[in-house]
């Protein structure tokens, strides 16, 4: 937490910790883009340029940050920051202002490995499948983690694949 205010991570992932493949997601999860939309919406999404890349636009209804090594980076509807430090400084003054308590980091796997340790909450879609790809969440100790929610979601022709939605909260 960081000045009252929650850090929180969210992210899809296989069995064998998949998050990417050719910079985009290689599944298919409608029940997963309507659970992101619902937990994100009205806050602040901090990512970085390769993610917000692959999304292709500024998420609407939420103040867009992006983390980038690219001081020339510029993008219609984002803030465009080089720290993590400005994105967290940016992200809870949004907070504030709009009076919520809880930021999103929504990737890449580096930003996910700067971010994991001063995270107080993780929004997991576990995808109940190994799958090819070429980037990967970072390992964690899952031990630090309660399970505080749990949804099931079985395979159809809306989602690749089964899946279990949840909410780690760190024991402290």
């Amino acid at each position: 937490m960081i000045d009252d205010i929650h850090v929180s991570l969210l992210w899809a992932m296989a069995e064998n910790r998949v998050i990417g493949r050719g910079n985009t997601m290689p599944w298919k999860l409608h029940t997963d883009m309507q659970n992101f939309r619902k937990v994100t919406m009205g806050k602040p999404v901090i990512m970085g340029r390769r993610t917000f890349e692959s999304i292709k636009k500024a998420l609407p209804g939420r103040l867009n940050i992006v983390l980038t090594r690219d001081a020339s980076f510029q993008a219609k509807g984002v803030q465009a920051v080089q720290t993590l430090d400005d994105a967290f400084e940016i992200a809870a003054a949004q907070c504030l202002i709009d009076g919520q308590d809880e930021l999103f980091v929504i990737g890449g796997a580096e930003i996910y490995a700067l971010t994991l340790p001063l995270a107080d909450r993780l929004y997991l879609t576990k995808i109940h499948a190994d799958i090819d790809g070429d980037t990967w969440f970072p390992e964690f100790d899952r031990g630090e983690w309660r399970e505080a929610s749990r949804i099931e979601v079985a395979a159809s022709d809306k989602d690749s694949h089964a899946v279990s939605i949840l909410l780690l909260t760190r024991m402290r």
